[in-house]
């Protein structure tokens, strides 16, 4: 039996058939992926369905913005009127004694703000990240309640949450969240650590002492109030010092590498009280319109560190030489 010359053709003839068609359908599939993929660069207008639904122009809004303006939807009030304005959302990360309480108040005092405190204090609420979400969920819906809540046309909303209330500890998940749900993060640091730790431990103090009328205060809003709790001069311990200062020190760093992936600004205490330029960085971060903010906490230590601390003899001389001895001579207050 002898090769037939047009048998041997035929196999070549149908496998370039076969490598054409291949070809035309990749084609096909990698048209209708990018025709998928593709998004207008810069929409226009934003539907809000509601029991009307609004119609609202974006057009004003970058492209790489847009992700960061939200409109809201109360399901317990209507927003009427401010309906189309639009609310970006943040998040103060901060440690205690570090000035957030005082920076609350501030952005509070802004008519389109609303800081709703340090909700995770209570710690049912971050017991878990499943609790965590719900608790931000309310807060970004609208739906906090608090004294400092503007409702129909706020147009930041946010909170305070101290890096020791597990944020650390889910960094991942609320950084991915953040991300998702275009959360802002402002971070809030004391430079001078030690007297951050004056101020922690005399708060401490005062807990159990109540020097005001036998009421615990945090945050006092006159100059006579202020020297009272002044009055207390802690004994620090020397052995545990630099630990100290070192672990906050990296709390801070740890943070800030934990949320890098986040749109954040960075602020710090000293430059809050000695440049008005700081605060108006964090309203134009916040995008809303710049105006003064007020505060009537008064700020209660004031004075030198030698006249804050009680050994302080001791704690100058563990500090000097050492990474931290720029503590000892720099004030956070205007004198």
């Amino acid at each position: 039996m002898f090769p037939s010359k047009t048998s041997t053709k035929i196999p070549y003839v149908l496998q370039g058939v076969l490598l054409l068609f291949v070809i035309a359908f990749g084609v096909q599939i990698c048209f209708l992926c990018l025709r998928q993929l593709t998004v207008p660069l810069k929409p226009k207008e934003i539907s809000i369905k509601g029991k009307v639904e609004a119609t609202c122009d974006i057009s004003n809004i970058q492209p790489e913005e847009i992700r960061y303006v939200h409109f809201p939807r109360p399901k317990t009030y209507s927003r009427e009127a401010c309906a189309c304005t639009p609310v970006g959302f943040f998040v103060i990360l901060s440690m205690q004694r570090s000035g957030s309480g005082w920076f609350e108040t501030l952005l509070n005092s802004h008519p389109n703000i609303s800081s709703n405190g340090e909700i995770f204090h209570v710690k049912t609420r971050r017991s878990n990240m499943s609790k965590i979400q719900k608790t931000l969920d309310t807060v970004y819906s609208l739906e906090w309640i608090s004294s400092a809540a503007k409702n129909e046309c706020v147009a930041a909303v946010g909170l305070k949450w101290m890096l020791n209330q597990d944020v650390m500890v889910h960094h991942r998940q609320i950084a991915n969240y953040f991300n998702w749900k275009g959360v802002s993060v402002i971070f809030l640091f004391r430079r001078n650590l030690l007297r951050r730790l004056i101020s922690v431990l005399a708060n401490s103090y005062d807990r159990d002492a109540k020097l005001i009328n036998g009421t615990h205060k945090s945050h006092v809003h006159s100059r006579e109030e202020a020297d009272l709790l002044a009055q207390f001069r802690p004994t620090l311990s020397v052995s545990n010092l630099i630990p100290d200062l070192t672990s906050a020190e990296r709390m801070m760093a740890d943070s800030l590498e934990y949320f890098k992936s986040n749109r954040h600004m960075i602020l710090y205490y000293e430059d809050l009280l000695k440049s008005p330029k700081a605060l108006l960085d964090a309203q134009e971060f916040l995008r809303v319109p710049v105006r003064k903010l007020e505060s009537r906490q008064v700020k209660i230590h004031t004075k030198p560190l030698s006249e804050q601390i009680n050994n302080w003899d001791d704690v100058y001389r563990t500090l000097q030489g050492s990474q931290y001895e720029h503590f000892l001579d720099s004030p956070d207050y205007i004198s």
